[in-house]
C-alpha cells in the first residue's frame, strides 16, 4: 500500500524542477524570477533588426547609407524576446546576487563577469558627478543590451546616471595614444560614440 501513496517521486521531481535553481526548468524558473524581483520574467523588448537611414535619434544601429535602409519614422520598432532556460537562470542568479550586493564597484564587477562569463572584459567605471558606466570590450547582442537596460538585474545606485559603452578592441578608430592593440586605422574602424 505504501508504494501507491509514496510521495518521494513527486518530492524529488518538485525539488529538481522547481526548488533547485541549478536544475529548475520552465515554470520553476518563472517562480524564481518572481522571487528575486524580475517582474517581467523572461520577456524582454529589444530593438527591431531593421536598420534605418537616419540620424542619431534613430538609435545606434542606424548607420546605413543611401539605398541601404528606410527612413527613420521617429519611433523605435521593438520585438519581444523570451530568454531560454539557461539564459534566464543566469539572469536570476545575477539578480539574486545584486539583491544582496554591498553596492561597491568590485561587487558590480563580479556581477558583470558572472553574467558575461567567457565573453571578454567588462567592468564598471565611476565617472564622478553621480555618473557611472558599464563598459564592455565586446559587442553585446540586442537581448543582452535589453537585460542590462530593462531587466533591473544590474543595480543602479539612487540618483546615479548609468550609461553603457560597447568598445571592442581593435575596432575603434583612434590615435597612437590609445595603444597599438586598441585602435584601428582609417577605413578599418568606426569613430568612438558612447551609447
Amino acid at each position: 500500500m505504501n508504494g501507491y501513496i509514496d510521495p518521494s517521486a513527486d518530492i524529488d521531481a518538485f525539488y529538481d524542477n522547481v526548488w533547485n535553481i541549478q536544475t529548475a526548468v520552465g515554470r520553476g524558473l518563472d517562480i524564481w524570477g518572481k522571487i528575486v524581483g524580475l517582474e517581467d520574467g523572461r520577456l524582454l523588448k529589444i530593438p527591431s533588426a531593421e536598420i534605418n537611414l537616419g540620424f542619431k535619434e534613430a538609435g545606434t544601429a542606424s548607420a546605413t547609407t543611401f539605398n541601404s535602409g528606410v527612413f527613420y519614422a521617429g519611433q523605435q520598432i521593438t520585438q519581444n524576446y523570451y530568454l531560454s532556460d539557461d539564459a534566464f537562470r543566469t539572469l536570476i542568479l545575477v539578480k539574486a546576487a545584486a539583491n544582496i550586493s554591498d553596492g561597491s564597484i568590485p561587487s558590480y564587477n563580479r556581477l558583470l563577469q558572472s553574467l558575461f562569463a567567457g565573453r571578454g572584459r567588462c567592468y564598471v567605471n565611476d565617472l564622478g558627478n553621480m555618473r557611472m558606466r558599464y563598459t564592455f570590450e565586446f559587442y553585446l547582442q540586442p537581448f543582452e543590451l535589453a537585460i542590462i537596460t530593462q531587466s533591473g538585474a544590474l543595480p543602479r545606485p539612487t540618483g546615479v546616471l548609468v550609461t553603457v559603452l560597447e568598445e571592442p578592441q581593435n575596432s575603434t578608430f583612434g590615435f597612437s595614444e590609445a595603444g597599438v592593440g586598441s585602435a584601428a586605422p582609417f577605413g578599418q574602424g568606426t569613430f568612438y560614440s558612447e551609447v
